[in-house]
């Protein structure tokens, strides 16, 4: 072991006893005990010490390119889904993903995530070959492209991509079941174990308020992404979309979000974690004050305008792209805050 990977297994160990100190231990119904807690302030400080102490005062700033937004899976609270007839569909061709990468990478950005729905068009080597021309401009790349067979993903990492992104959106199998008619939770875990094995940086996540959850559900959801080892964890609130089968019922709690990102970063010190967009379409104040409660990331898209407002999962307002002069107010917004753009 070397000097570096030992430091950090010696602060993990003194983070982990202080997190048991303070109640917070890797047991469901600990877990949910804790996000039932009428007040919650100890534990919002808590998280923010341990970001601060692991991850410092940057933020990190990630560009989102939504190259297509094809997908063949039926998921029923989701805008992109294949049953969604009144949605216009696109695809970015290879070279304009190169070229919209390249001009982020111009105005600072260090990872480039592609993301789409599953859109069988985008082959491995197809996608493969994206990478690698993306990989010239010195940016990370992070993939999040939905289920692939182990060998697919392979063909990615050979290419150069750094992350896989794909979140599991519930640890409950009862509800994972009634809102993806298209796939089942163990396979989706099963792949996440996949990237892992084959050397990706590994993000997952899931949503506050879906139809049926619980605080122990939301446990079992953290306890997974623990066991899992992901790097990253995007925490975000369901949000309706119009046009699914889920567009009458409530857009989940800001509220439990912030506590399920808090507790993450308290479960999981090292662990990248986003201010979700979903959280800032529903409370943008909150989007912000999240930083001060584990957060260190913040994603920004990329996508060119002509398909960007084709790409919702859920409603949210986008202005037109402009990759450049966005970054700049973005950098500012973060140095208002007292952190670091990165």
């Amino acid at each position: 072991m070397d000097s570096s990977a030992g430091r950090r297994g010696e602060q993990l160990a003194a983070l982990r006893l202080r997190a048991e100190e303070h109640g917070v231990i890797p047991e469901a119904k600990a877990l949910a005990a804790l996000l039932r807690r009428r007040d919650f302030s100890e534990f919002y400080r808590l998280a923010d010490d341990f970001r601060r102490e692991t991850k410092g005062d940057a933020i990190l700033i990630r560009a989102i390119l939504e190259f297509s937004n094809h997908c063949r899976r039926r998921c029923r609270y989701c805008g992109l889904n294949s049953e969604n007839r009144a949605l216009s569909r696109y695809r970015l061709s290879p070279a304009e993903m190169v070229e919209t990468a390249a001009e982020a990478a111009r105005a600072g950005y260090r990872t480039i995530v592609l993301q789409s729905g599953e859109d069988p068009w985008f082959t491995p080597e197809i996608l493969a070959d994206v990478v690698r021309e993306i990989k010239k401009t010195g940016a990370a790349v992070t993939v999040s492209a939905g289920e692939k067979r182990r060998e697919d993903y392979r063909i990615l990492r050979e290419a150069g991509a750094d992350r896989y992104l794909m979140k599991h959106e519930t640890a409950d199998e009862r509800i994972y079941r009634s809102l993806h008619p298209c796939g089942t939770l163990e396979n989706r875990v099963r792949g996440l174990r996949d990237l892992k094995e084959l050397g990706f940086e590994v993000g997952s996540g899931f949503m506050i308020g879906l139809p049926g959850q619980t605080e122990e559900t939301i446990a079992r959801d953290l306890l997974l992404l623990l066991e899992l080892g992901c790097d990253m964890a995007g925490i975000g609130p369901f949000v309706p979309h119009p046009e699914t089968a889920l567009r009458d019922l409530p857009h989940g709690s800001v509220a439990m979000t912030s506590r399920a990102v808090a507790l993450a970063r308290i479960l999981m010190p090292f662990c990248n974690l986003p201010a979700t967009t979903a959280l800032g379409v529903l409370d943008g104040e909150e989007k912000n004050a999240v930083f001060s409660r584990g957060a260190n990331v913040i994603m920004r898209k990329v996508t060119p305008s002509r398909v960007k407002r084709l790409y919702q999962i859920y409603p949210s307002e986008l202005r037109d792209t402009d990759i450049a002069a966005e970054r700049r107010a973005l950098e500012g917004e973060i140095r208002a805050m007292g952190r670091v753009p990165v």
